[in-house]
């Protein structure tokens, strides 16, 4: 929730340090679906898979968005 004012605004700033935040869910949930059964296993992998998709949606963002 900490990012969600300037991801909201298109602040690209925001998007770069966002990009590195969301490595932190990345790896959590890659431990979780490797240590856990069931159905926390099952959304541990869903939270891979939005992490992922964040974190190149953001990388893409900020590498589009620059001024040159």
């Amino acid at each position: 929730m900490l990012p969600l004012t300037g991801i909201l605004r298109g602040k690209r700033y925001t998007y770069q340090w966002a990009s590195m935040l969301i490595l932190l869910y990345l790896s959590e949930g890659v431990v979780r679906a490797m240590s856990d059964k069931g159905l926390s296993a099952t959304l541990a992998g869903v939270e891979i898979a939005l992490a992922v998709v964040f974190f190149f949606s953001a990388v893409f963002y900020a590498r589009f968005s620059r001024n040159t």
